[in-house]
């Protein structure tokens, strides 16, 4: 029995197709093919790094980024990411945006949106953000157990920058005020 070489192409709008040695693969010309990690490393040299994110981000089931650290971390990810799916007849891109997997089942689980716990620290520190008074930095702490630190940076990388909310800080009698902006 023959082994099929799996071959992966990323055409000019960053979406990964995956055909088999035995399928007709998209001509030279139109997508850039690779077979291994160190072949998507080889294109991604000459690549600008926002290409990287717009491929990842064209995944299916992946969590969009806006930047990867640097390129090797961008290649490795996404190397781990499209080694996962299968080829399939038909529609070959794997393309991110519906909720199908890459053999067009179902999502799995893992694939599906997550859904916010609210029985949690964080969530119930974003209530009190969201609260027209906002919530003093004592407050907070009083309510997670955390130290300011802690807190600021939890509203900086959590709050601000994951949950893209906008947060007013201000002081209010002389106390440090937090406040998601709606």
């Amino acid at each position: 029995m023959k082994k099929t070489t799996r071959i992966f192409a990323v055409d000019a709008d960053n979406t990964i197709a995956v055909f088999t040695s035995v399928e007709k693969p998209p001509p030279k010309g139109r997508a850039a093919r690779f077979t291994n990690p160190k072949q998507l490393a080889a294109l991604a040299a000459h690549w600008p790094s926002g290409r990287l994110v717009e491929i990842w981000n064209n995944l299916p089931g992946v969590r969009k980024l806006a930047k990867f650290t640097n390129r090797q971390t961008g290649v490795r990810r996404i190397w781990r990411a499209i080694e996962q799916l299968e080829p399939h007849v038909g529609a070959h891109a794997a393309t991110g945006g519906d909720k199908t997997s890459s053999r067009g089942k179902p999502a799995s689980p893992s694939e599906q949106p997550v859904v916010a716990r609210t029985d949690t620290k964080a969530a119930r520190v974003i209530a009190l953000l969201k609260l027209p008074a906002g919530a003093t930095l004592n407050a907070i702490m009083a309510l997670t157990g955390w130290q300011s630190h802690s807190v600021r940076g939890f509203i900086t990388a959590h709050v601000r920058k994951k949950m893209n909310y906008r947060v007013q800080s201000f002081k209010r009698g002389g106390e440090r005020v937090y406040r998601i902006h709606t």
